[in-house]
């Protein structure tokens, strides 16, 4: 499991890689068509799809003479179970935990925290 949520995290710590993503929401395409709206090479798009394709992301297939690239809807159930496991906790209302402070600690003296004198001179 350990392996596959690398490589899924990997692959989608890119930018490119995950408008891809997005783009195979909507339906199949081939891969000229994924990297029509890129300014790279087909062959740079070419290498981001295999890494979308070794992270199970995606599967490619080849339909007569064009590649088609397809979104594999459950490729991100690991990674979305693991990171749900987060959301078991509460966000930290500091409003709330500043006030558990106050109440908590002793108000402090100012007085106690200035130096009484003044340090020697050199």
């Amino acid at each position: 499991m350990t392996d596959r949520l690398d490589s899924a995290f990997a692959a989608l710590a890119d930018p490119t890689r995950r408008r891809i993503l997005a783009m195979l929401l909507e339906d199949d395409m081939a891969v000229t068509d994924v990297a029509e709206p890129f300014e790279m090479s087909l062959a740079a798009i070419s290498k981001h799809l295999t890494v979308l394709t070794n992270a199970r992301l995606i599967s490619q297939e080849k339909r007569g003479r064009v590649k088609w690239c397809k979104l594999e809807p459950d490729a991100l159930r690991e990674a979305s179970v693991w990171m749900q496991g987060f959301g078991q906790f509460e966000p930290v209302n500091l409003d709330a935990f500043e006030r558990f402070l106050e109440q908590e600690l002793p108000a402090q003296d100012d007085s106690a925290e200035r130096p009484t004198e003044k340090p020697p001179e050199a």
